[in-house]
Protein backbone atom coordinates (compact mmCIF):
# COMPACT_ATOMS: atom_id res chain seq x y z
CA UNK A 1 0.00 0.00 0.00
CA UNK A 2 2.87 2.56 -0.10
CA UNK A 3 2.79 5.54 2.14
CA UNK A 4 -1.01 5.48 1.37
CA UNK A 5 -1.52 2.97 3.60
CA UNK A 6 1.66 3.57 5.98
CA UNK A 7 0.16 7.12 7.10
CA UNK A 8 -4.03 5.89 6.51
CA UNK A 9 -4.34 8.79 3.97
CA UNK A 10 -6.42 8.47 0.56
CA UNK A 11 -6.08 11.86 -0.84
CA UNK A 12 -3.44 12.66 -3.19
CA UNK A 13 0.61 12.41 -2.21
CA UNK A 14 3.16 14.11 -3.97
CA UNK A 15 6.84 13.21 -3.41
CA UNK A 16 10.11 15.68 -4.18
CA UNK A 17 13.29 14.07 -5.85
CA UNK A 18 15.86 14.53 -2.80
CA UNK A 19 17.86 16.77 -5.03
CA UNK A 20 17.32 19.64 -3.26
CA UNK A 21 18.59 18.59 -0.16
CA UNK A 22 21.35 16.45 -1.43
CA UNK A 23 22.37 19.41 -3.02
CA UNK A 24 21.99 21.97 -0.70
CA UNK A 25 24.48 19.52 1.27
CA UNK A 26 27.06 19.76 -0.94
CA UNK A 27 27.02 23.13 -2.01
CA UNK A 28 27.34 24.38 1.69
CA UNK A 29 30.24 22.01 1.98
CA UNK A 30 31.98 20.50 -0.91
CA UNK A 31 33.79 17.69 1.12
CA UNK A 32 30.20 16.57 1.69
CA UNK A 33 30.30 15.29 -1.75
CA UNK A 34 29.81 16.31 -5.60
CA UNK A 35 27.85 16.58 -8.09
CA UNK A 36 28.34 15.13 -11.93
CA UNK A 37 26.54 14.21 -15.35
CA UNK A 38 26.01 11.02 -13.98
CA UNK A 39 24.34 12.08 -10.59
CA UNK A 40 24.94 13.41 -6.71
CA UNK A 41 27.68 11.48 -4.86
CA UNK A 42 27.23 12.29 -1.00
CA UNK A 43 28.25 11.74 2.23
CA UNK A 44 25.47 11.02 5.07
CA UNK A 45 25.92 14.11 7.70
CA UNK A 46 24.49 11.47 9.92
CA UNK A 47 27.15 8.18 10.07
CA UNK A 48 29.47 9.55 6.91
CA UNK A 49 28.31 6.45 4.62
CA UNK A 50 28.64 7.17 0.74
CA UNK A 51 25.77 7.46 -1.16
CA UNK A 52 24.61 7.79 -5.07
CA UNK A 53 21.34 9.66 -6.24
CA UNK A 54 20.87 9.26 -10.19
CA UNK A 55 17.87 10.39 -11.71
CA UNK A 56 17.31 6.63 -12.48
CA UNK A 57 17.42 5.76 -8.63
CA UNK A 58 15.30 8.86 -7.26
CA UNK A 59 12.40 7.68 -9.93
CA UNK A 60 12.43 4.36 -9.07
CA UNK A 61 12.02 5.43 -5.13
CA UNK A 62 9.26 7.59 -5.95
CA UNK A 63 7.55 4.79 -7.49
CA UNK A 64 8.25 2.35 -4.45
CA UNK A 65 7.05 5.21 -1.98
CA UNK A 66 3.47 5.07 -4.03
CA UNK A 67 2.58 8.46 -4.59
CA UNK A 68 0.38 10.18 -7.18
CA UNK A 69 2.81 12.93 -7.94
CA UNK A 70 6.53 12.58 -8.72
CA UNK A 71 9.55 14.99 -9.22
CA UNK A 72 12.65 14.57 -11.68
CA UNK A 73 15.82 15.30 -10.00
CA UNK A 74 17.66 18.34 -11.28
CA UNK A 75 20.53 20.14 -10.33
CA UNK A 76 19.54 22.95 -8.27
CA UNK A 77 22.75 25.43 -7.18
CA UNK A 78 22.64 28.63 -5.67
CA UNK A 79 22.09 31.88 -7.25
CA UNK A 80 25.59 32.89 -6.32
CA UNK A 81 27.30 31.06 -8.97
CA UNK A 82 28.20 32.09 -12.43
CA UNK A 83 26.34 32.51 -14.92
CA UNK A 84 28.73 29.92 -16.69
CA UNK A 85 27.65 27.50 -13.97
CA UNK A 86 23.87 28.31 -13.91
CA UNK A 87 23.83 27.25 -17.55
CA UNK A 88 25.77 22.95 -17.11
CA UNK A 89 23.26 23.06 -14.22
CA UNK A 90 20.59 24.08 -16.55
CA UNK A 91 22.03 21.42 -19.02
CA UNK A 92 22.35 18.62 -16.49
CA UNK A 93 18.97 19.20 -15.73
CA UNK A 94 17.34 19.00 -19.34
CA UNK A 95 19.73 15.33 -19.44
CA UNK A 96 18.28 14.65 -15.94
CA UNK A 97 14.85 15.04 -17.08
CA UNK A 98 15.33 12.94 -19.75
CA UNK A 99 16.78 10.17 -18.03
CA UNK A 100 13.88 10.20 -15.20
CA UNK A 101 11.21 10.40 -17.92
CA UNK A 102 12.45 6.89 -19.62
CA UNK A 103 12.78 5.56 -16.08
CA UNK A 104 9.42 6.77 -15.44
CA UNK A 105 8.37 5.17 -18.58
CA UNK A 106 10.43 2.02 -17.47
CA UNK A 107 8.85 1.83 -14.14
CA UNK A 108 4.95 1.98 -15.90
CA UNK A 109 6.08 -1.26 -18.03
CA UNK A 110 8.02 -3.10 -14.72
CA UNK A 111 4.84 -2.53 -12.43
CA UNK A 112 2.30 -2.93 -14.92
CA UNK A 113 0.39 0.37 -14.00
CA UNK A 114 -2.35 0.73 -16.45
CA UNK A 115 -4.98 3.03 -14.76
CA UNK A 116 -3.88 5.84 -12.59
CA UNK A 117 -0.54 6.40 -13.44
CA UNK A 118 1.47 9.48 -11.03
CA UNK A 119 2.00 12.56 -12.34
CA UNK A 120 5.44 13.42 -13.35
CA UNK A 121 7.14 17.27 -12.81
CA UNK A 122 9.88 18.73 -14.45
CA UNK A 123 11.69 21.50 -13.10
CA UNK A 124 12.74 24.38 -13.79
CA UNK A 125 16.33 26.04 -13.54
CA UNK A 126 17.89 28.78 -14.87
CA UNK A 127 18.65 31.31 -11.56
CA UNK A 128 18.05 35.00 -11.98
CA UNK A 129 18.46 34.55 -15.57
CA UNK A 130 15.70 34.43 -18.19
CA UNK A 131 17.53 33.49 -20.81
CA UNK A 132 18.35 29.93 -19.19
CA UNK A 133 14.93 29.93 -17.38
CA UNK A 134 13.99 30.22 -21.18
CA UNK A 135 16.53 27.73 -22.26
CA UNK A 136 15.61 25.35 -19.69
CA UNK A 137 11.67 25.52 -19.89
CA UNK A 138 12.08 24.63 -24.06
CA UNK A 139 14.24 21.51 -22.98
CA UNK A 140 11.49 20.25 -20.61
CA UNK A 141 8.78 21.13 -23.06
CA UNK A 142 10.60 19.15 -25.87
CA UNK A 143 10.47 16.38 -23.62
CA UNK A 144 7.05 16.47 -22.05
CA UNK A 145 5.84 16.44 -18.54
CA UNK A 146 2.70 16.74 -16.36
CA UNK A 147 3.72 19.57 -15.00
CA UNK A 148 6.58 21.88 -14.49
CA UNK A 149 8.21 23.70 -11.34
CA UNK A 150 10.03 26.47 -10.53
CA UNK A 151 13.61 25.42 -9.42
CA UNK A 152 15.38 27.18 -7.30
CA UNK A 153 14.35 29.58 -3.90
CA UNK A 154 11.83 32.52 -4.60
CA UNK A 155 14.07 34.99 -2.67
CA UNK A 156 17.73 35.97 -4.27
CA UNK A 157 21.18 35.99 -1.92
CA UNK A 158 19.42 39.41 -0.19
CA UNK A 159 16.14 37.59 0.72
CA UNK A 160 14.52 39.46 -1.89
CA UNK A 161 11.15 37.89 -3.26
CA UNK A 162 12.52 37.25 -7.08
CA UNK A 163 8.67 38.26 -8.57
CA UNK A 164 9.77 39.15 -12.03
CA UNK A 165 11.54 35.29 -12.09
CA UNK A 166 8.70 34.04 -10.96
CA UNK A 167 6.23 35.76 -13.23
CA UNK A 168 8.79 35.09 -16.51
CA UNK A 169 9.19 31.52 -15.59
CA UNK A 170 5.49 30.92 -15.14
CA UNK A 171 4.42 32.59 -18.58
CA UNK A 172 6.91 29.51 -20.27
CA UNK A 173 4.56 27.23 -19.07
CA UNK A 174 1.78 25.86 -21.66
CA UNK A 175 -2.01 26.98 -19.68
CA UNK A 176 -2.65 23.34 -19.90
CA UNK A 177 -0.08 21.85 -17.91
CA UNK A 178 0.14 22.13 -13.73
CA UNK A 179 2.69 25.08 -12.44
CA UNK A 180 4.18 24.04 -9.39
CA UNK A 181 5.91 26.51 -7.24
CA UNK A 182 8.26 24.45 -5.37
CA UNK A 183 9.17 25.89 -1.74
CA UNK A 184 6.74 28.73 -1.24
CA UNK A 185 5.99 29.38 0.81
CA UNK A 186 4.04 32.46 3.29
CA UNK A 187 0.43 33.21 2.86
CA UNK A 188 1.17 36.63 1.56
CA UNK A 189 3.84 34.78 -1.42
CA UNK A 190 1.29 32.33 -2.46
CA UNK A 191 -1.34 34.73 -2.92
CA UNK A 192 0.94 37.06 -5.54
CA UNK A 193 2.40 33.30 -7.35
CA UNK A 194 -1.42 32.68 -7.57
CA UNK A 195 -1.91 35.81 -9.54
CA UNK A 196 1.12 35.08 -11.62
CA UNK A 197 -0.56 31.67 -12.96
CA UNK A 198 0.68 29.18 -10.41
CA UNK A 199 -1.71 26.92 -9.28
CA UNK A 200 -0.02 24.34 -6.84
CA UNK A 201 2.69 25.56 -3.83
CA UNK A 202 4.68 23.17 -1.01
CA UNK A 203 6.41 24.25 1.83
CA UNK A 204 7.32 23.39 5.34
CA UNK A 205 6.30 26.54 7.14
CA UNK A 206 2.66 25.32 8.34
CA UNK A 207 4.19 22.70 10.39
CA UNK A 208 7.40 24.28 10.90
CA UNK A 209 6.11 27.17 12.55
CA UNK A 210 3.87 25.50 14.44
CA UNK A 211 6.30 23.37 15.79
CA UNK A 212 7.95 26.47 16.97
CA UNK A 213 4.71 27.99 18.85
CA UNK A 214 4.03 30.35 15.85
CA UNK A 215 0.22 30.28 14.64
CA UNK A 216 -1.46 32.22 11.72
CA UNK A 217 -4.79 33.54 11.80
CA UNK A 218 -6.80 35.35 9.02
CA UNK A 219 -7.84 38.74 9.29
CA UNK A 220 -10.12 41.38 7.84
CA UNK A 221 -7.15 42.00 5.60
CA UNK A 222 -5.30 39.32 5.20
CA UNK A 223 -3.15 37.33 8.47
CA UNK A 224 -1.39 38.02 11.15
CA UNK A 225 1.08 35.60 13.50
CA UNK A 226 0.81 35.25 16.98
CA UNK A 227 3.76 33.33 19.42
CA UNK A 228 2.38 31.30 21.56
CA UNK A 229 5.70 31.31 23.89
CA UNK A 230 5.20 34.71 24.68
CA UNK A 231 4.49 35.15 28.46
CA UNK A 232 1.06 37.05 28.00
CA UNK A 233 -0.69 33.96 26.60
CA UNK A 234 0.33 32.94 29.91
CA UNK A 235 -2.65 33.20 31.30
CA UNK A 236 -4.84 33.74 28.49
CA UNK A 237 -7.86 31.60 28.67
CA UNK A 238 -8.83 32.00 25.14
CA UNK A 239 -9.38 29.16 22.87
CA UNK A 240 -7.39 28.74 20.45
CA UNK A 241 -10.01 28.21 17.62
CA UNK A 242 -13.16 28.06 18.17
CA UNK A 243 -14.45 27.39 14.69
CA UNK A 244 -11.84 24.23 14.11
CA UNK A 245 -12.85 21.09 12.93
CA UNK A 246 -10.53 19.70 15.79
CA UNK A 247 -12.52 19.25 19.27
CA UNK A 248 -9.02 19.98 20.96
CA UNK A 249 -8.07 23.23 19.11
CA UNK A 250 -11.89 24.40 19.54
CA UNK A 251 -11.87 23.32 23.60
CA UNK A 252 -8.90 24.63 24.62
CA UNK A 253 -6.96 27.48 25.82
CA UNK A 254 -3.57 29.91 24.31
CA UNK A 255 -2.65 29.72 27.98
CA UNK A 256 -2.92 25.70 28.06
CA UNK A 257 -1.09 25.68 24.63
CA UNK A 258 1.54 28.10 25.90
CA UNK A 259 1.68 25.62 29.08
CA UNK A 260 2.73 22.66 26.70
CA UNK A 261 5.56 25.09 24.75
CA UNK A 262 7.08 25.65 28.23
CA UNK A 263 7.17 21.92 29.56
CA UNK A 264 8.06 20.74 25.42
CA UNK A 265 5.25 18.75 25.16
CA UNK A 266 5.42 17.45 21.79
CA UNK A 267 1.41 17.97 22.10
CA UNK A 268 2.15 21.42 22.00
CA UNK A 269 3.62 21.48 18.42
CA UNK A 270 0.88 19.01 16.90
CA UNK A 271 -1.46 21.52 18.12
CA UNK A 272 0.07 24.14 16.74
CA UNK A 273 0.88 22.62 13.59
CA UNK A 274 -2.70 21.70 13.17
CA UNK A 275 -4.04 25.32 13.63
CA UNK A 276 -1.88 26.08 10.82
CA UNK A 277 -2.56 23.71 8.37
CA UNK A 278 -6.53 24.75 8.80
CA UNK A 279 -5.76 28.16 7.89
CA UNK A 280 -3.62 27.77 4.99
CA UNK A 281 -6.45 25.24 3.97
CA UNK A 282 -8.54 28.37 4.42
CA UNK A 283 -6.67 30.90 2.80
CA UNK A 284 -5.66 28.32 -0.01
CA UNK A 285 -9.54 28.47 -1.15
CA UNK A 286 -9.64 31.82 -0.37
CA UNK A 287 -6.90 32.51 -3.51
CA UNK A 288 -8.67 29.96 -5.70
CA UNK A 289 -11.94 32.09 -5.70
CA UNK A 290 -10.15 35.27 -6.57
Amino acid sequence: GGVHKFMNWNGPLLSDSGGYQVFSLIHKNSKMGKITDKGAFFNSPIDGSKHVLTPEKSIEIQFDLGVDMMVVLDDCPPYGHSKKKMKEAVDRTISWAQRCKLEYERQIEKRKIKAGKPLLFGVIQGGLHKDLRKRCALGLLNIGFDGYGFGGRPVDDKGNFIADILKYTADLIPKDKLKFALGIGTPKDIAKCAKMGWNMFDCVIPTREGRHGRLFYEQKRGYKTVNINNVKFSSNMRLIYPDSKSKDLRELSFAYLHHLFKINDPYGARLASLKNLEFYNAWMNKVDKR
